[in-house]
């Protein structure tokens, strides 16, 4: 199963299609009204985790009962869980008209929280991205200048900070917005010192999947031609404003490209025969982690080392693997072909406070052969140990049935693994009808684990 994400490009064109530049959205009328905001969420989800409470381990199998849609900022428990599961998005009244498609979130490699949990972004289906107060849900606003695939990220330390380059990187800049004022600022303008190398360097982003090192200093870009044919890659670092490495393609444009959560690594994705490579900021090194581009997160481990964490769909047992970058162990930790069933995944390696843990969800899965049902990993979201022997920990189903690319979950978790968001259309078999999830978990349940 090949990446999904350029699928969702093209799809992300059309839905901005409407949108003539990034300059026309920032001079679109704010939308102001608030909806949600009664008690903060962890007022709500205190009292549904009794004393003790500690999520379901091991390989649990347990069907998905049937519940009704959660009302906007109402609390769900999850009946097999016993988790706390928050609706966080109104596709229906929230924002503008034009996005009553959906309000999700945008992806599993993307940190939708700010750097205190204090904030939260989301997507709707007409490409304008949106604000939520996280602890009370509320619908803040429709963020000015973002359009599209914009890559937002936020700052690592200060929580109204959010960077974002222009829709698809075209025009070779990476600005900042204060979240709270508006204001915004142009942090690097890349376009003269790319061209001096590659003339015809026209945009420069990480095609929507990639962040910056873990403290925010370090980025990596790939460079696109005005035909969308991969021209290179650069690393650079925010402190300085420096550009480290450079790096030409041989004509192989990858499918994504991301910085490693030290920094260390500039890790280039490709469905080609390149494969997935992690090179040295400078590009005078490099280590091969796969042979093809997957669903996949970088993270953290236990010692805080560089992990690549994928789903190997090639394999005997479609093995979900890890390899560190630095020394190209690879570890095998669950296998998903499971008496003749498969299923598709998506990997969350975001909570950076907490090493050494991941969220994957689960989706779309089937039996290739015979009768088998539904096995432990499916339709669900669970915390992950990376480990030799993993540990996992069972939190929740979206109750979300597959229906194309939209429909899918797509956790993500905070950084500090208290918060995971993931997109339902709550047992509907619908593309456009979606919102986002929230699962609040309480500050010790990596501990408790252990």
């Amino acid at each position: 199963m090949m990446n999904a994400r350029y699928p969702r490009f093209l799809a992300a064109m059309a839905v901005v299609g409407l949108i003539a530049s990034a300059a026309a959205v920032a001079q679109s009328p704010r939308v102001s009204a608030e909806t949600g905001g009664g008690d903060s969420v962890d007022a709500l989800c205190r009292a549904v985790y009794p004393a003790g409470w500690r999520a379901l381990d091991g390989q649990h199998l347990a069907p998905v009962p049937p519940a009704p849609k959660p009302a906007k900022g109402a609390v769900f428990q999850d009946p097999v869980h016993r988790s706390c599961v928050l609706r966080v998005t109104d596709h229906t009244v929230e924002g503008p008209a034009s996005a009553r498609r959906f309000l999700r979130n945008d992806y599993s490699r993307r940190q939708a929280f700010n750097a205190d949990s204090s904030r939260l972004i989301a997507i709707a289906s007409d490409g304008h991205w949106h604000l939520y107060d996280a602890t009370t849900l509320r619908y803040l606003r429709q963020l000015p200048g973002l359009a599209g695939d914009a890559e937002p990220q936020w700052h690592a330390t200060k929580p109204d900070l959010l960077y974002y380059v222009p829709n698809n990187g075209v025009g070779m800049k990476l600005f900042e917005l204060d979240t709270r004022t508006g204001q915004e600022r142009t942090v690097a303008a890349f376009s003269d010192r790319l061209r001096a190398r590659w003339p015809q360097a026209h945009t420069a982003w990480t095609k929507s999947e990639g962040s910056p090192s873990a403290d925010g200093r370090y980025w990596c870009f790939m460079v696109d031609d005005r035909n969308w044919k991969g021209v290179g890659l650069f690393t650079w670092d925010r402190d300085t404003d420096t550009i480290l490495g450079m790096r030409d393609l041989d004509g192989a444009r990858p499918d994504h490209v991301s910085m490693s959560p030290s920094g260390q690594s500039c890790v280039v994705s490709s469905t080609g025969s390149h494969g997935t490579v992690a090179y040295s900021r400078d590009f005078a090194s490099s280590r091969k982690l796969h042979h093809t581009s997957e669903h996949s997160d970088l993270a953290l481990n236990a010692r805080g080392e560089d992990v690549y964490v994928a789903i190997d769909y090639q394999s005997s047992g479609g093995s979900v693997f890890m390899t560190n970058l630095a020394t190209g162990e690879r570890t095998d930790l669950f296998r998903t072909y499971l008496s003749g069933t498969a299923t598709a995944l998506h990997i969350s390696g975001k909570a950076y406070n907490k090493p050494g843990w991941v969220v994957i969800s689960t989706y779309a899965d089937h039996a290739a052969r015979g009768n088998a049902g539904q096995q432990w990993l499916h339709r669900k979201i669970f915390a992950m140990s990376l480990e030799a022997k993993p540990r996992y920990l069972h939190l929740a189903h979206h109750h979300s049935e597959h229906a194309k690319y939209w429909s899918e979950p797509q956790a993500s978790v905070n950084r500090d693994f208290t918060r995971i968001v993931f997109n339902s259309n709550w047992d509907v078999k619908s593309e456009g009808d979606i919102d986002m999830y929230m699962v609040a978990l309480p500050a010790n349940l990596l501990n408790a684990a252990r």
